[in-house]
């Protein structure tokens, strides 16, 4: 009894000294392997080589454009060694080399800087007048091709695509334009053997 007449309490061992309290066991119980705590990081992993899902589409894409290139039906006559078949030959070959090159490049460690490589301000708001004339002469080309023709759809396709762009040389732009809607044609129908529409101009052409 103490002086003023109240019970003594008893001392009691501080929680960091008892033997039994979970402060004094040597370490904390940790999970058990195989749950998602102590999982190897499958997820994490993915998500930081999450660009293996672009290499593996342009490996698809690669496989159906080489399918679709050598199992092409060809009926009409090939002038000299550039046939139909040649340029989706090149252009699946290329992809299934990219796919590769870029797996490789990602297993290594490389990654892509996000929105690092774009001068693109991604504050600013979509500019649908361009996307709105672009469109445009897009369907018209797919319009006037069949009765102009494509030396004169194409000339419109690229010179109406580079004034959509914001070119505004109305001296030089129709004569590149023409120049290289000519270019086109002669490259798919003279040497490619892939006939284009010539419309008016076919006898001139």
């Amino acid at each position: 009894m103490t002086p003023t007449g109240t019970p003594e309490t008893p001392n009691k061992p501080e929680a960091s000294g008892a033997p039994g309290t979970p402060e004094s066991t040597p370490g904390t119980p940790k999970a058990a392997p195989g749950t998602p705590e102590s999982a190897p990081g499958a997820r994490s992993w993915l998500r930081e080589h999450s660009e293996i899902g672009v290499g593996l589409l342009l490996l698809v894409l690669g496989v159906l454009v080489l399918t679709d290139a050598l199992t092409m039906n060809v009926d009409i006559t090939q002038r000299g060694p550039v046939g139909p078949k040649t340029v989706p030959v090149v252009v699946g070959i290329g992809l299934l080399v990219v796919a590769v090159l870029l797996t490789l490049d990602v297993l290594r460690g490389g990654r892509g800087e996000a929105e690092g490589g774009e001068d693109v301000d991604l504050a600013e708001p979509s500019d649908w007048r361009t996307v709105l004339l672009l469109a445009g002469v897009f369907l018209g080309n797919a319009v006037l091709i069949g009765p102009l023709g494509f030396p004169i759809s194409g000339a419109l396709l690229f010179w109406g695509s580079a004034y959509a762009l914001g070119s505004r040389h109305y001296d030089r732009d129709p004569l590149i334009a023409a120049g290289l809607a000519l270019v086109t044609y002669f490259v798919f129908n003279n040497l490619l053997g892939v006939p284009l529409p010539g419309g008016p101009l076919m006898g001139v052409l």
